[in-house]
């Protein structure tokens, strides 16, 4: 037969087959024999681009195989050169851009040469003409393989009758090879064998050869599956594939993985120290795991249960490195400051260097976000040369997460104790537990209960966790716990802890850092250097000001960042990327970098008024300036709070009301003055929830203030809880309000009297700029804190006797814009 119009068909050489110029599609993961019928979907431009020549001519397309279906652009050399000549039967665009082309195989040829052309490959073809075989041999052939494949179709059970009718009416051996090809699953290389192999007889001698070994295969799976039949005679259906991949395994000689893997873990068991609890454990569980079924679900168990014992570090540890100087060195160098947390690590390490054997510490850092708890962590286990582990405890509710899993449990796991000390790989690592005021509790128990056992040197000597179901020694791990508030630390976990304060930082201490630490790590980040940015200390000193209000130094860390984003760009736009000229942030051109201040430095107010007063609270990113307005308005006698007062505040605001009326005969007011008028107290910012006692004096000295018509110095901040008997109880938090003081910038602090011995935690140098005023009862208050006019005291003498009725203070007539005036008495 031939193909090709007179385009496709150059002129026959003397003697030869003629050879013809087509277009190739190479193919993928199949082989198109002659005779047969095949849809291919394609995708490639270039073979999309074949196809649409072969439909404009005359149909005719050469198919090949390429030697490696993953590639996408395969060359000359990656196409087998035997191939199909082939004709087009149809072909049909798809929505996706892809082409379905149906082929029909029509004879075999040989790629005698590729031929130029830019969108496709165009051979020259040679087709390859069947030589003439023995008769007698053919005949035996193509009985030998009808009865073979007969034999085959028998096993394979899904080879129909008709197919075998269909193949023993076939006479041509060329076709009937061609024709079982497509009925056996052979591989990719066995077809392409088969088509380069032009003499039938060959290739039917191949066939044969290659369907006799499928025939085996097939027989080796029909005793597989016996033999897995006689095993599952009392087990349940799901459990039969596992079986079957067992005798599988068996029939290729792999039975044997499973004596290798408990031997490995023999040997794991040989070379670790383990506890006497834990090496009887894992030699019982070794045993046990001997005599289950490798694929049984409960020898999966049995595995991970011993392999997660012989991963844990028992008597593993990192020697300590006991030089304090070298280890507070190493500390300075990663925190500026935080005196009181170094001074517990090197008291520890003076310990453990006169004490073989020490529990270790368990310390909590109580402190504002971003003063950096978690990083001095870090810095610890540094400085004292041990591993370093962390575990974030923040929104964690389920008991499980510290005590693990019972093994009875699909999927159960130990807990994340057990977990992070496999990563540690020693058992005197440092353990951060991150976020612990953050845990909550609910159905599935009280994780905050479990960490008692974990937190508690007399008890984490033998810490169980359900999983492991043994006793952990955790005495030799250095706990550092860190929250940023107390109250949502249950107390018996509290009383387990050291609890270390570290309060915000002050100014002097962000600039510090600001300059040693966070400069230098942010212009490195955005791809400068040193020498090109001059950050100066107002440039610092501004940003820590006006662009940031917390205790910590993380936003002042993002304006830094900002500013050298701002100078990379500078840098990039100018081109200049190899100048050495600096560029200048100053405190007057910050705000090129930053934009507009977002806040006021300093709360404090520019005039004295009346029942403005400055008050100091204490928030979980450091201390604020409170300012409390007290309004008198004529009424009934109500008292109005508003500003979202917490329930503690609310009482205060109510006993400081109290106090007030006890006095005030001495103050020069009617005793029954609440009852003309209301009373309204205001704490600016209402959508931020206050609460706490120590507004107590502040509430004191505006309600005073109101009601005698008396000027509240401006530059005066006071906090101090108070009593109905006038006495100014301590409160907490005083280095936090000292710091929010000094940066309104005010003179005088009033403090309790009780809290003088706090001043020693702040810095000298914030004790200079102001006037402390310590004070036991609320009258030093008063003195302290009003304008006092000559000739006018504060407190008047009531004489025995005399009716309370007539201590009026007249200072007018009738009600003004700012509240009644009280007929005072001179």
């Amino acid at each position: 037969m031939l193909f090709g119009s007179n385009k496709n068909r150059p002129p026959t050489p003397s003697g030869g087959v003629p050879k013809l110029h087509l277009p190739l599609l190479p193919l993928r993961d199949v082989v198109v024999f002659p005779h047969m019928v095949v849809p291919l979907f394609v995708g490639r431009d270039k073979s999309i681009k074949a196809l649409e020549h072969a439909m404009s001519l005359d149909k005719t397309i050469f198919l090949c195989t390429q030697k490696e279906a993953r590639v996408d652009e395969p060359q000359e050399e990656d196409i087998h050169i035997t191939g199909t000549i082939g004709a087009l039967l149809q072909l049909l665009r798809l929505p996706d851009g892809t082409v379905k082309a149906l082929v029909e195989g029509r004879e075999r040829g040989r790629i005698e040469s590729f031929l130029p052309s830019p969108d496709f490959f165009y051979v020259e073809v040679e087709p390859l003409p069947e030589p003439e075989e023995p008769p007698l041999e053919v005949e035996a052939l193509i009985r030998s393989l009808n009865s073979t494949f007969e034999s085959f179709a028998k096993i394979n059970k899904k080879i129909s009758p008709e197919i075998i009718a269909t193949m023993a009416s076939i006479k041509d051996p060329s076709q009937l090879c061609d024709a079982m090809v497509n009925h056996l699953a052979l591989k990719l290389e066995d077809k392409q064998t088969l088509l380069t192999l032009v003499s039938p007889l060959a290739r039917m001698e191949s066939l044969y050869e290659l369907m006799r070994g499928e025939i085996e295969v097939l027989q080796i799976e029909q005793r597989i599956k016996a033999r897995v039949k006689k095993q599952m005679e009392k087990t349940q259906k799901e459990y039969y594939l596992n079986e079957q991949m067992r005798a599988i395994q068996k029939e290729m000689g792999d039975s044997d993985d499973l004596k290798n893997e408990i031997g490995e873990l023999e040997e794991r068991l040989k070379k670790k120290r383990l506890s006497k609890e834990a090496g009887q454990k894992v030699r019982h569980e070794i045993k046990k795991l001997k005599m289950m079924a490798p694929m049984s679900a409960e020898a999966t168990v049995v595995r991970n249960y011993i392999d997660w014992i012989l991963a844990l570090p028992w008597y593993e540890r990192s020697r300590d490195n006991l030089e304090m100087t070298k280890a507070e060195t190493i500390m300075d160098e990663d925190h500026y400051g935080l005196e009181k947390p170094k001074e517990r690590i090197l008291e520890y390490l003076a310990v453990q260097s006169l004490v073989k054997k020490h529990h270790g510490p368990i310390l909590c850092l109580v402190g504002p976000p971003g003063v950096g708890k978690t990083s001095l962590a870090r810095s610890v286990a540094r400085a004292l040369g041990r591993n370093f582990v962390r575990l974030s405890l923040g929104g964690v509710r389920d008991e499980a997460e510290i005590r693990g899993h019972r093994r009875t449990y699909i999927g159960a796991m130990p807990g994340k104790i057990i977990q992070s000390l496999r990563k540690a790989r020693t058992t005197n690592p440092v353990f951060c537990l991150d976020e612990v005021d953050k845990m909550s509790t609910d159905f599935r128990g009280d994780p905050s209960a479990a960490l008692l056992e974990v937190l508690d040197p007399e008890q984490n000597c033998k810490f169980g966790d359900h999983y492991m179901d043994l006793d952990y020694d955790l005495s030799e791990v250095m706990f550092i716990t860190t929250a940023n508030s107390l109250h949502s630390i249950p107390s018996p976990l509290q009383d387990r802890m050291e609890i270390i304060r570290i309060p915000g930082y002050t100014e002097d201490e962000k600039l510090n850092i600001a300059k040693n630490f966070l400069i230098l790590k942010q212009v490195r980040a955005n791809g400068l250097s040193m020498d090109r940015v001059d950050i100066t200390d107002n440039a610092i000193l501004t940003a820590i000001r006006r662009y940031t209000r917390e205790a910590g130094v993380r936003g002042l860390e993002r304006e830094i960042a900002t500013v050298c984003r701002k100078l990379a760009r500078e840098v990039v736009k100018s081109n200049d990327h190899a100048s050495t000229q600096k560029i200048k942030v100053s405190g007057k051109n910050i705000t090129q970098y930053l934009g507009v201040p977002k806040y006021r430095y300093g709360m404090a107010e520019e005039q004295d008024e009346i029942g403005l007063v400055t008050g100091l609270a204490w928030t979980e990113v450091g201390g604020e300036i409170l300012t409390t307005e007290v309004l008198i308005m004529p009424g009934k006698g109500n008292l109005i709070l508003t500003g979202k007062l917490g329930e503690v505040m609310q009482e205060s605001a109510r006993a400081a009301l109290s106090y007030v009326r006890s006095i005030s005969p001495r103050l020069g007011l009617d005793p029954n003055f609440h009852r003309r008028i209301d009373i309204h107290i205001h704490l600016p910012e209402g959508a931020i929830p206050k609460d706490g006692p120590s507004a107590g004096i502040t509430l004191v000295t505006g309600l005073v203030s109101a009601l005698t018509r008396r000027l509240v110095r401006r530059d005066v901040a006071m906090t101090g809880e108070v009593t109905l008997r006038g006495r100014v109880l301590p409160i907490g938090g005083l280095k936090e309000k000292v710091m929010a003081a000094h940066r309104g910038e005010l003179k005088s602090l009033i403090i309790p009297q009780e809290n003088e011995k706090d001043l020693k935690e702040i810095p000298e140098r914030i004790l200079k700029s102001f006037t402390i005023i310590p004070v036991k009862m609320v009258e030093e208050v008063l003195n302290a804190a009003l304008v006092l006019e000559p000739g006018r005291p504060l407190f008047q003498e009531v004489k025995d006797g005399e009716e309370t009725s007539s201590l009026l203070v007249k200072a007018g007539s009738g009600l003004n814009a700012d509240g009644p005036s009280l007929d005072a008495k001179h």
